[in-house]
């Protein structure tokens, strides 16, 4: 009983932590730029991105299964909407000290691996997903260009089935893209993102 006391206590402490990180945006709010370093040592920031409509902003991670089990499906993403205008950012936020596996050269070697078609960011100083109001990997943040702001559209999940990405019956992002694209409103602009959540520094 003691164990799963310490584990419940634990497990509360970890929400109450990433809770106070979840005071993030919401669609129709105005999403901040930033300007992080790449995996390819150039820094990055959305106002480079002269050309695009809009972001597909991920926050993601390196060995986390639920953001494993995405790799594949963002690059879909990426490949599908770029030339569209709303190309993926991926974005790391997990303190490396906290988990070992997230460290920069980790990032380097996972996007050489997967041959991302996207940058892949590391929010160094944790000072990016608070603002956001990221909590888990993937989380999803969908902006995009209006008067020379980012209004954010959709926040959440990729899809509907992290497990299975040939039994999706929603694909939530794709959605929102969709309709954006075809200047209509996006019907479900929030979900619930299914993932690990955000490692935090104590």
């Amino acid at each position: 009983m003691k164990t799963k006391s310490k584990l419940t206590l634990l497990t509360l402490l970890s929400f109450l932590t990433l809770s106070l990180y979840a005071q993030g945006y919401k669609p129709g709010d105005i999403a901040t730029d930033f300007r992080l370093k790449n995996v390819d040592e150039r820094m990055v920031s959305l106002a480079d991105y002269k050309d695009a409509k809009g972001f597909i902003v991920v926050f993601t991670c390196n060995e986390c299964p639920y953001a494993k089990a995405y790799e594949s499906r963002l690059i879909a993403l990426d490949q599908k909407y770029k030339a569209k205008g709303y190309p993926v950012i991926a974005i790391n936020s997990n303190d490396p000290a906290v988990s070992t596996s997230d460290s920069f050269e980790a990032m380097q070697k996972k996007h050489a691996e997967k041959k991302y078609t996207f940058p892949y960011l590391v929010d160094a100083g944790q000072q990016i997903f608070p603002q956001y109001g990221a909590t888990k990997t993937p989380h999803v943040f969908i902006l995009q260009k209006e008067n020379k702001q980012l209004v954010v559209k959709y926040i959440g999940a990729i899809d509907n089935n992290y497990k299975d990405a040939n039994d999706v019956s929603e694909k939530y992002v794709e959605d929102a893209v969709e309709a954006l694209l075809n200047k209509k409103p996006v019907k479900k602009a929030v979900t619930v993102a299914v993932g690990c959540g955000i490692k935090v520094k104590k």
